[in-house]
C-alpha cells in the first residue's frame, strides 16, 4: 500500500511540474496555443517557421503550433469555446467573428494592442474586425478580386487594357465580354459563383452598393437600391442576354474553371487575388496570363473584403503574452513572409512597401495598386448575416444569375425574407 501510494503521489508531482506554466501558477514557461488556417505549402511552412524563430528567442513564452481548417474552423471554434479548450491565439476571417465577438469568447484587444500594430494598419482594415466598442481581431491579410485574363486571346482582340489608374466600367467591361466571346463555346468571361453572395456584395461597393442600413437605433435593416443592382444585372445579363458568360461555371467554384481557362474556353476569370499561386503553378508551358482589376462604378475601385484575422481567446490566462506574439508574427518584414507565402496582401501600410510585393510578375503591382481601394466587407458586423446568406440570398442570386427568376423577385426575397431572419437576431 505504501509503495503504491508513493507512486501515486510521485505521479501527481510530476504532471503539476509539466503542466505548470500552462496556468501561471508554477515557474515553468508560459506555454500558447496558436491555431492556424494556413494550407499551402509555402504558408504553412512561413508561420511554422516564425514560430520556431520566436520560440528561439522567447525562453519564458512557448508557442505551440496547431494546424486547423478552413472547411471546420467555426463549429470546431464553438465546441473548443463552451468546452473551455479554445487556443490561445485564433487565425480566421473576419466574416466569422461578430457572434463570437457578442458572445464573449473573444478577447477585446483595445487595451492591449501596441501602438505599432494599430498605426500600421489602416483604420479602414480594423474596421472588419470592430464590433460594438471592442476590437476582436488583429486583420493582416486581405484578398481583393481581380480578373485573370488569357493575355494573348486580350492582345489579339484589340480590346483597351484596363489598368488600375484606368480600369473598366462595368458597363464597358459588359461590353468587352460580349466583344470577346466567340460562339464555339468560347465566351468573353466565366464566373464561377458558387458562393454568390460574398463576390457580389463586396463587388457591388465599387457601385456604390450597400445592401444593409444601420439605423440610429443600431438595427440593420436590408434595402436592395439601385446602387445594388450594377453588379448582379451585369452578370445575370451576361449570362443569359449576351450569352457572354458561361452559364455552365454558375455554380462552380473558382479551381473548377481552370481547366477551361487554360484550355482557351474563357477570355477572363474573376478570382481572389490568391488563384495566382494555383495558375502559376498549373498554367501549361507558353499559356500567357495577367492581373486585371476589376471592373469600377460610381466608387472607383472599392471592394469590400474579410480579412484573415488572429484572435485571443477571452479565457486565454496569458493575453498580453498572446498580443506579444501576434505582434511578432506581424512584424513588417514576417507579414511580407506571411502574404508571400499565402499569395495575398499584407495590411500593413510597411509590409505593402516591400519590392518582392510591387514586382509586375504573377500580378503583384497590380494586387498593391488596388490595396488603397479595399472596404471593410459589408455584412462584417451584421448579426444574423450567416443564417440570411445560407437560407436566404445564395438561393436567390443562384436562380436569378440562372435566369430562373428576375429582379424584381430577387429583391423581394432579399429584402422581405431576410428582413424577418435580421429582426429575429436585433430583438
Amino acid at each position: 500500500m505504501r509503495t503504491r501510494l508513493a507512486g501515486v503521489l510521485a505521479l501527481v508531482l510530476l504532471l503539476a511540474g509539466c503542466t505548470s506554466g500552462g496556468d501561471g501558477s508554477g515557474t515553468g514557461p508560459v506555454t500558447l496555443r496558436f491555431q492556424s488556417l494556413a494550407w499551402q505549402e509555402e504558408s504553412v511552412e512561413a508561420n511554422q517557421e516564425l514560430v520556431k524563430e520566436w520560440n528561439a528567442t522567447h525562453p519564458d513564452v512557448k508557442v505551440e503550433y496547431v494546424q486547423g481548417s478552413w472547411d471546420s474552423v467555426h463549429d470546431q471554434l464553438l465546441t473548443s469555446f463552451e468546452g473551455g479548450e479554445a487556443p490561445d491565439i485564433i487565425h480566421d476571417a473576419s466574416d466569422d467573428l461578430a457572434d463570437f465577438a457578442y458572445g464573449g469568447y473573444l478577447a477585446d484587444l483595445t487595451d492591449l494592442l501596441p501602438a505599432r500594430l494599430k498605426s500600421d494598419i489602416p483604420q479602414r482594415s480594423w474596421e472588419a474586425t470592430t464590433f460594438g466598442e471592442g476590437v476582436y481581431g488583429v486583420p493582416f491579410l486581405q484578398e481583393p478580386r481581380v480578373l485573370i485574363a488569357n493575355a494573348t486571346w486580350l492582345k489579339e482582340s484589340g480590346v483597351r487594357i484596363p489598368t488600375p489608374r484606368h480600369p473598366w466600367s462595368w458597363a464597358e467591361f459588359r461590353d468587352i465580354t460580349d466583344r470577346l466571346s466567340a460562339g464555339d463555346g468560347k465566351y468573353g468571361v466565366a464566373w464561377p459563383l458558387k458562393e454568390p453572395v460574398s463576390a457580389t456584395l463586396n463587388l457591388s461597393l465599387s457601385a456604390g452598393g450597400r445592401l444593409f442600413h444601420r439605423g440610429a437605433d443600431g438595427k440593420v435593416t436590408i434595402r436592395f437600391e439601385a446602387a445594388d443592382e450594377t453588379v448582379p444585372r451585369t452578370i445575370h445579363d451576361q449570362a443569359n442576354t449576351d450569352h457572354s458568360a458561361s452559364p455552365t461555371t454558375l455554380g462552380s467554384g473558382g479551381s473548377d474553371t481552370l481547366p477551361g481557362f487554360f484550355g482557351g474556353k474563357y477570355a477572363m476569370v474573376p478570382l481572389g487575388f490568391s488563384y495566382r499561386q494555383q495558375i502559376a503553378q498549373q498554367a501549361p508551358k507558353g499559356f500567357r496570363w495577367q492581373v486585371l482589376p476589376a471592373p469600377a462604378g460610381a466608387d472607383g475601385l472599392a471592394q469590400g473584403v474579410s480579412p484573415q484575422t488572429l484572435s485571443v481567446a477571452e479565457d486565454s490566462p496569458h493575453q498580453k503574452e498572446a498580443v506579444a506574439f501576434i505582434d511578432f508574427l506581424l512584424r513588417p518584414q514576417n507579414m511580407v513572409r506571411l502574404a508571400l507565402g499565402d499569395w495575398m496582401l499584407p495590411t500593413g501600410t510597411r509590409a505593402l512597401k516591400d519590392p518582392a510585393l510591387r514586382t509586375a510578375e504573377n500580378g503583384w503591382a497590380t494586387g498593391t495598386a488596388l490595396a488603397a481601394h479595399l472596404r471593410s466587407a459589408p455584412a462584417q458586423s451584421v448579426r444574423g448575416y450567416p443564417e440570411w446568406k445560407d437560407k436566404v440570398a445564395t438561393p436567390a442570386f443562384q436562380e436569378y444569375y440562372s435566369g430562373a427568376i428576375g429582379l424584381r423577385e430577387l429583391r423581394e426575397r432579399l429584402e422581405d425574407d431576410g428582413n424577418l431572419v435580421l429582426a429575429r437576431y436585433q430583438r
